[in-house]
């Protein structure tokens, strides 16, 4: 996103579902929205009822296709080709919204003489250093012009991700040169021009598949519905994050969307459909190793962040919203360590862990194969199958001394030691497998974050049965246990878990909605660690109302800056609103919405430069020159009482440098960057590279693939070369409506079960007749890292596409299937690979390489070369009881 969702680092939806509705034009790409997200679905649907245009760009055929009055297909890994294209039609048919962007993006900023664009060096951006596999800003010439050198400590790319001053570029002069009139060769309307210029329609129907007259189609449509009267909306989900080239996908959309017009304007924006109910709340409350709350960014022993002060100098961003941090920064420390958090000992700055390297999942995965990681604690997770290369996975839990899994019930995770499809003796297992029965949804309280920041509240309908417990009550168990265990110790390493403030029990009986009083009388209270988060003055623990109140002197304390406001006031929690406002773009009274309520983010956009709305018919936020300030239907993304003819004083800072047009506050500029100096690690302009399995070499750079990934090569992990011959069928995943992930939430569900029982790949007629396989039929699909079985699927909503002037067969398989639950199926994770992208450390399971025939894994022949060990021969057979299972399956 050109404003948060870039400066976070993990993407943020920048408007609402509901306001989907709104949209002329809806291009639904990376995404199977009508089944993965059917609830949400409906909001496109209304939009197409009032007369919108709604288009699937997609290598499968779906419902989500058939509902859309424009397809078109794609080969997977595509995706920049077309969108890149979709900006070149745009500016070379001058169809951007010039106004919007002269005045809300960086179009006409100069950038640092000594660039030189991947158009220069054959696909690689200048500062490439090919050693370390990553960009070497030192020489600054992505920068703006003018910006020197930042003075900050140097570590490893991989903990520099989460970096304020690597993500925000640490701009001395928030008005950089700038050319209004575009002709500056360095400007970046023209390098944005001249990176693109060659994403001809010929170009990219040669490199997606499509025919050059499907691309047109699709151009004219954005076009037509977007400027002032109108705007296109852009949807996206797993389908573009699960690449190496993910966060550049999502990029190169919102270049496209600032170019027309369409960001923070009604019917606009881009949203991000998440694939859980919550995992939007497992970033901004983060389980992520590099991220504290709120997107603070942990601190890293690899960087000069030795004390809190050395921390704030590291990470000082000098203009807009974020040099807000300090602010909560010590009011997070402050939640976190009560009292013990004193200006003398910098609020308890030195108890927070320092990273010293790439803490993700599939790194730390990597290590445990190595042995590295003695325990594991999995809370509603499943890698043995979900994850990508989950062969490898498997492997790694085998090393493990120890392993807590938490779920409903006995998912793949935690019975691979015996039921595993590699037919493993357990007595050669040495882990110690330790099942927690976990509480289901209906049966624990608290709030859920979705897909477009909203919290909404849910309240226990009844106890779990037995000894099912929720993870709050785990987490909290476990950390009394800890504190005890610890208490007396002098020691200064434990002195943060025995100050950490953990008072969330009950002051009152735990009663259910129907009066009963709770049988789990040591359950926490939620909602005491929402009103945490929330924040509030230390000296009376009275509520604060917003992050606008926080302070950086210790007098407030709060969990999470963004959540801030959820609950103002002492017994009014606003995730638990239900209101519906008709006839208003979205309802301001149901549930909240971080931050502050808003709805969509940087709504200053959806008024002119003036504060005027740019049409009646998209009216949203305007400024109201009688009362002085921002007002309209939503709450306004700015400072309410900053006129738009605010221009920044010489030697302001923070906010006040923000001048009074400039809507995107999470910048330094106030601008939406169509180019990037800085936040993105491997470029700051998205360019198509192929994923790093391909039957295809990259039609416009010598470089094929992405320069900067982590590729992970080890015995476990082999991958393909560029245009094997060994594997030429190009393969994704997808998901059912029917089942989840990997299944642990369905497959053990007979009614979902009867929907779908049974694992199956998806083929097209022409690659079945070539190979043998008939419909209905055995298949298996097969690569350097394993080989799966399944039914047949033969249809025509996978086809053959045109690439680089020859056929190339795709197949379509969906990942829910695995060796726990009613029904069982070959696992589609295994065929994938693990790699990862330097920005997010993001995996490709949407784009790989295999072959296919016809038959069962036990007909395939055996010296088929493969590393470093043969493919699992667990024969998955759906139609046998569980008891037929091969022999050492069971236990």
């Amino acid at each position: 996103m050109p404003g948060l969702g870039t400066a976070l680092g993990r993407g943020a939806a920048t408007t609402f579902q509901e306001d989907l509705q709104n949209s002329d034009c809806v291009l639904i790409m990376g995404s199977n929205m009508a089944e993965a997200h059917p609830v949400g679905f409906r909001f496109p649907m209304k939009a197409r009822e009032r007369g919108a245009q709604l288009i699937h760009v997609d290598p499968h055929f779906t419902r989500t296709s058939a509902m859309c009055q424009t397809y078109v297909p794609i080969r997977a890994g595509g995706d920049i080709a077309f969108l890149g294209g979709l900006i070149r039609y745009v500016l070379t048919n001058d169809r951007w919204f010039r106004e919007y962007v002269l005045a809300y993006t960086n179009a006409s900023t100069i950038i640092n003489e000594g660039y030189r664009d991947a158009e220069d060096l054959d696909g690689l951006f200048c500062g490439y250093d090919p050693e370390k596999k990553s960009y070497d800003k030192k020489g600054n010439s992505w920068q703006y012009e003018g910006e020197g050198q930042p003075h900050r400590s140097e570590g490893p790319e991989a903990v520099q991700a989460q970096s304020y001053s690597k993500r925000l570029a640490s701009l001395e002069n928030p008005e950089p040169p700038r050319d209004p009139e575009l002709k500056h060769p360095r400007c970046v309307m023209n390098i944005l021009r001249r990176h693109y210029e060659r994403y001809t329609p010929e170009m990219v129907a040669e490199t997606c598949g499509c025919t050059g007259e499907e691309f047109l189609r699709v151009a004219e449509l954005l076009c037509a519905n977007s400027g002032r009267e109108r705007t296109t909306s852009i949807v996206y989900a797993v389908g573009w994050t699960q690449h190496s080239v993910g966060v550049q996908i999502i990029r190169c959309a919102t270049i496209l969307q600032l170019l027309l017009g369409n960001i923070g304007r009604p019917g606009g924006g881009i949203m991000a459909m998440r694939g859980h109910a919550s995992i939007q709340g497992s970033t901004d409350v983060p389980t992520l190793y590099d991220l504290l709350p709120g997107y603070i960014p942990q601190p890293a022993a690899i960087r000069d962040h030795n004390t809190l002060a050395d921390f704030f100098k590291q990470e000082e961003v000098k203009h807009g919203y974020w040099s807000n941090m300090p602010k909560f920064m010590i009011s997070l420390l402050k939640a976190w360590y009560g009292d013990a958090a004193k200006a003398e000992n910098e609020w308890g700055y030195c108890w927070i862990p320092r990273l010293d390297g790439n803490y993700s999942h599939l790194p730390t995965f990597v290590r445990m194969e190595e042995g590295k990681v003695k325990g594991l604690f999995l809370f509603g997770q499943n890698p043995a199958a979900g994850a990508p290369n989950a062969r490898l996975h498997r492997a790694a839990m085998k090393k493990l001394d120890w392993l807590v899994v938490r779920d409903w019930f006995e998912i793949e995770s935690a019975c691979y030691w015996y039921k595993g499809p590699e037919g493993t003796d357990p007595k050669t297992i040495p882990t110690e497998v330790f099942f927690m029965p976990a509480a289901a949804l209906p049966e624990k309280d608290g709030t859920l974050t979705n897909t477009q920041r909203l919290l909404q509240w849910h309240d226990r309908a009844v106890d779990p049965p037995e000894d099912c417990r929720s993870d709050l009550w785990f987490l909290y168990d476990l950390g009394k246990r800890l504190k005890k265990l610890y208490a007396g110790s002098e020691r200064q390493r434990d002195q943060g878990l025995l100050s950490l403030t953990w008072d969330y029990g009950y002051d009152k009986p735990n009663v259910l909605p129907d009066g009963r009083v709770s049988r789990i009388s040591d359950e926490p209270d939620a909602e005491k660690v929402l009103k945490e988060i929330n924040g509030y003055t230390v000296a009376d623990r009275i509520p604060v109302k917003a992050f606008a109140e926080l302070k950086a002197d210790g007098s407030t304390a709060c969990g999470c800056w963004i959540y801030s406001g959820v609950y103002p006031k002492e017994g009014y929690n606003r995730s638990r609103e239900r209101k519906r406002t008709p006839g208003v773009y979205t309802s301001p009274n149901w549930g909240f919405a971080w931050p502050h309520n808003r709805r969509m983010m940087y709504n200053r956009a959806s008024a002119d430069p003036e504060g005027r709305p740019w049409s009646e018919r998209k009216k949203y936020v305007w400024w109201d020159e009688a009362q002085k300030k921002w007002t309209g239907v939503d709450v306004p993304d700015f400072e309410p009482d900053k006129a738009p003819l605010y221009r920044p004083p010489e030697g302001a800072k923070g906010m006040a440098s923000i001048s009074g047009d400039s809507p995107f506050i999470m910048k330094p500029d106030g601008k939406g960057w169509l180019f990037a100096p800085a936040g993105a690690k491997d470029g700051p302009l998205p360019t198509h590279y192929e994923p790093i399995e391909s039957p295809v070499t990259n039609p416009l750079y010598r470089q094929q693939q992405n320069p900067t990934i982590q590729t992970f090569d080890v015995a476990l992990n082999p991958k393909s070369a560029p245009l094997d011959p060994e594997y030429p069928v190009a393969a994704t995943t997808f998901r059912l409506t029917e089942h989840y992930l990997s299944g642990p939430m369905s497959r053990f569900n007979s009614w979902l079960n009867e929907l779908q029982p049974e694992m199956f790949i998806e083929l097209s007629p022409e690659l079945a007749e070539e190979r043998g396989i008939e419909h209905g039929g055995w298949m298996v699909a097969w690569n350097a890292r394993a080989a799966i079985e399944a039914r047949a699927m033969v249809t025509r909503r996978v086809r053959p596409l045109t690439v680089d002037g020859r056929v190339m067969h795709q197949i379509a398989i969906p990942f829910h299937w695995g060796f726990a639950g009613e029904t069982v199926g070959a696992v589609a994770n295994d065929l994938t690979s693990v790699l990862t992208d330097p920005n997010v450390s993001m995996h490709e399971a949407k784009a790989f390489v295999c072959n296919v025939r016809a038959g069962r894994i036990a007909d395939l022949r055996r010296d088929a070369p493969l590393s470093p060990a043969p493919w699992p021969t667990y024969r998955v057979d759906p139609e046998a009881p569980v008891s037929a299972q091969p022999e050492g399956q069971q236990k």
